[in-house]
């Protein structure tokens, strides 16, 4: 399918004795951890529908879960994706990254290709793994978010 401009990110969490734990993910290709990330596909309806996509892709997380939309949004350079000026063309030169969390009730996921191992975590030591400030940031948010109980 063809790759749309834009790229999503998804935090799952899942709250244990009114701690949140964070779920991040060894990448195959170079071995980081990060959250659950993909591309838009024209095929998607909305940018949440693509967050569920890959949610449910590379994790196994159902679509009917509660995502909630985070306002972390960073912009990542266009060379970092394959064939980038063949899709979109020689002037793009950033594609949007939106970010989503999702609150999911167990901590079994259903591991894709794209990733070696899973691992849950509490804030602090999630930061420390982080490889990439864009996934620090909108946990940094989420976890805000979470302790001053707007969300659950």
């Amino acid at each position: 399918m063809a790759r749309a401009r834009y790229q999503v990110l998804v935090i799952p969490y899942y709250i244990d004795n009114g701690k949140a734990q964070f779920c991040l993910f060894r990448r195959r290709d170079i071995g980081i951890w990060q959250f659950i990330a993909g591309g838009g596909e024209y095929k998607d309806i909305s940018i949440i529908n693509t967050a569920k996509r890959e949610a449910f892709e590379e994790a196994g997380i159902s679509k009917t879960c509660n995502f909630f939309k985070l306002d972390t949004c960073c912009s990542i350079p266009s060379n970092c994706f394959k064939n980038a000026e063949a899709i979109w063309g020689k002037e793009c030169f950033v594609i949007p990254e939106y970010t989503f969390a999702v609150r999911v009730t167990s901590t079994f996921l259903q591991l894709s290709q794209e990733h070696t191992e899973y691992i849950w975590l509490p804030y602090l030591e999630a930061q420390k793994i982080l490889q990439y400030d864009s996934n620090k940031t909108a946990l940094w948010e989420l976890n805000q978010r979470i302790e001053l109980g707007m969300l659950k």
